[in-house]
């Protein structure tokens, strides 16, 4: 599988699961559309701060408008 966990960094400064089986990640204008398996889309507002395929990791940062 390819897939990975894609977590989000909170104004505390902790990691925590944003969304999980995540496939595919597009930009779209001012924003990041998380796509997983399923085909079901989360739209955020956000930069990716890390990504660590090994470990089927991706971090994002929420960006400040």
């Amino acid at each position: 599988m390819c897939e990975a966990n894609v977590y989000l960094i909170n104004e505390k400064g902790e990691t925590k699961l944003f969304l999980e089986s995540v496939d595919k990640i597009v930009p779209e204008g001012d924003e990041l559309c998380l796509e997983d398996i399923f085909s079901r889309k989360k739209y955020i507002k956000a930069k990716i701060k890390e990504m660590a395929l090994v470990e089927h990791r991706i971090v994002l940062e929420k960006s400040v408008d």
